[in-house]
């Protein structure tokens, strides 16, 4: 029998592109790793007088704008999940909680469960609410079935330089203009992505397993 390979779909909301580049360090990740990647974008919901009003706002979205939608079927072909959002006051952004909330179906049928998932976001500043946004999004993975994969301190000098987050890896916006510490978290969701991958590919050769009694 051939061993399981990883399909890792990395789903995201970004406004002006910091939870996009984080996005892409996973998709890096989990590809060296040797998984099949999907990376795709949620919907944006906002206004198009709220997204002019903030130029880079605007521009992100036409930058990505080639970037496919996240459909239910990529949350069933994967076995592996990141999911990125930035902090809406320590919750997750509507825009990705909108998704989320279409995947009663999948979840009614059990194919969300014992897949990995993980989260990532970004904040104004450090207190902005990080930790407290990926434990909300980590609810739906709880009613999933889905098992939490946390950055933990399984590489502790990756995890100190990105920030110290064990929840998931973040991003401070306040910091953007520090070049190390940007390619500190790039390295830090790079090897989550890896670990997604590993993961992914142990959980499902485990499931594939005939049940033994």
């Amino acid at each position: 029998m051939n061993a399981p390979q990883a399909r890792i779909a990395i789903i995201y909301y970004s406004s002006t592109g910091h939870v996009h580049r984080l996005a892409q360090g996973f998709a890096d990740g989990a590809a060296d790793a040797g998984a099949e990647v999907r990376l795709r974008r949620v919907a944006e919901l906002a206004p198009d007088a709220a997204i002019d009003s903030n130029p880079e706002w605007r521009a992100h979205l036409d930058t990505t704008s080639d970037i496919e939608l996240a459909t239910l079927d990529d949350l069933t072909w994967a076995n592996g999940y990141a999911f990125g959002t930035p902090t809406r006051f320590g919750n997750v952004s509507s825009q990705l909680r909108q998704f989320l909330d279409t995947t009663g179906g999948l979840w009614e049928a059990e194919n969300l469960a014992n897949k990995p998932a993980t989260g990532f976001t970004s904040s104004h500043f450090p207190h902005g609410g990080q930790e407290s946004t990926l434990l909300s999004l980590y609810k739906t993975m709880y009613h999933w079935g889905a098992i939490i994969l946390p950055t933990g301190y399984v590489n502790y000098n990756v995890a100190a330089a990105a920030g110290g987050n064990p929840y998931g890896v973040s991003f401070v916006e306040e910091q953007a203009d520090d070049a190390g510490y940007q390619k500190a978290v790039l390295e830090a969701a790079r090897h989550q992505g890896e670990r997604l991958a590993q993961a992914a590919v142990l959980l499902a050769s485990l499931t594939s397993q005939p049940a033994t009694v």
